[in-house]
């Protein structure tokens, strides 16, 4: 354990690097992914059984938890830790992401943003300062400066003026956030898809000098190539030494070509979200249990998993509970894909660490496609 929140970066292959991101809560091996537990869960989903799949770290926000149960609550019942029960490392993300895509009415000004509740038309304001307050107050071991993410495609303009409007709230976050021994806030790199306004927006967060440094506003729209061309140039404007975050990323062939060009952190609902809508992924690709082909399929998901719900039901169970509506569908198929996506990462980390990492991807893809192609 470690007072600090400190990178160790222990072997390399290529531009990926295998680490261990030291918290006083534990240690995050990386890259890692972060399963999504919004509001204080991860979805159909016991703390112990996310902790079982082979998580390290997971994720709250900020937007959600202001609303209910509300951060001076929960500061009261002892901090998000014991309220949720997870005592390991939790990132918490800002908050202005939802308060962009969800909040019925906003206004973004200099100060912050100004909105209504998507749950009860209830009037709130979050500003950088109130977004760290939270932050503060919930416990959280990885906090997020406030940002303003556009959707892309976007003009060059719009793009420009959300970046320049991130930094200024950056330096009122990081100001914010002062002396937290044991925890850390990270800087958020914007700019769309224009590489001059992401090298500007990288460089002068690192003058800023934060904990660890994100990657914000892709996979929001923007084809997966733009996305890598994103990376590859924000990556070199980094700080070698310190953590590289990419956020609401994705799908496992974007972890898997993200994490090459150096990204060491990970977060998306999909993998939750696909297993509460009867998709799973799978070794062999991704599988659609609400598909008719699976009704008289007696075989396992997956008898190589790390899941026992993977290994140890039928294929025709699975698809029986998800047409019935049953709960049980949405708890198994959510801990399938958790532990698929935590073994991909495993496997990757252990590629990193034989030097072997361009061989592991193409295996696993030529695995997705080929077990497509058996109709697996």
């Amino acid at each position: 354990m470690t007072d600090e929140i400190v990178l160790t970066v222990h072997a390399r292959d290529g531009d990926a690097r295998l680490g261990e991101l030291s918290t006083p809560r534990g240690t995050i091996r990386t890259p890692a992914f972060m399963p999504v537990g919004t509001a204080a869960t991860v979805k159909a989903m016991r703390p112990e059984d996310v902790r079982a799949t082979g998580a390290d770290i997971v994720l709250s926000n900020t937007y959600h938890l202001l609303l209910a149960p509300g951060a001076e609550r929960i500061a009261a019942l002892g901090g998000l830790h014991k309220f949720m029960n997870w005592p390991h490392p939790i990132l918490t993300d800002s908050g202005g992401f939802q308060v962009m895509s969800l909040a019925k009415l906003r206004k973004v000004s200099e100060e912050g943003v100004a909105f209504k509740s998507h749950i009860d038309g209830s009037r709130h304001e979050l500003t950088p300062e109130r977004s760290m307050e939270i932050q503060r107050l919930l416990g959280s071991d990885i906090q997020m400066q406030m940002d303003e993410c556009v959707k892309l495609p976007c003009p060059p303009e719009e793009a420009e003026r959300a970046m320049r409007l991130s930094l200024r709230w950056a330096e009122r976050s990081k100001a914010a956030f002062g002396d937290q021994p044991g925890r850390a806030v990270f800087g958020i790199v914007q700019g769309g898809v224009e590489n001059n306004l992401r090298i500007e927006s990288a460089r002068a967060l690192v003058a800023m000098d934060f904990h660890g440094y994100a990657i914000g506003g892709l996979a929001v729209g923007e084809p997966q190539a733009d996305m890598l061309e994103t990376i590859e140039t924000v990556v070199t404007c980094l700080p070698e030494m310190k953590p590289r975050y990419l956020m609401g990323v994705g799908t496992p062939d974007d972890l898997l070509q993200s994490l090459r060009r150096g990204v060491d952190m990970f977060d998306c609902v999909m993998p939750t979200r696909a297993g509460r809508h009867g998709m799973v992924f799978t070794r062999h690709g991704r599988m659609n249990l609400r598909n008719a082909r699976y009704a008289d399929d007696p075989r396992p998901i997956d008898p190589r998993s790390p899941s026992p719900m993977a290994r140890d039901y039928s294929r025709a169970y699975w698809r029986h509970l998800v047409k019935s509506g049953e709960i049980l569908a949405m708890m198994g198929l959510t801990e399938i894909n958790l532990a698929y996506y935590q073994e991909l990462m495993a496997g990757a980390r252990k590629a990193i660490a034989e030097g072997r990492l361009g061989a592991y991807i193409e295996e696993t893809r030529r695995g997705w496609t080929e077990g497509e192609a058996e109709g697996g």
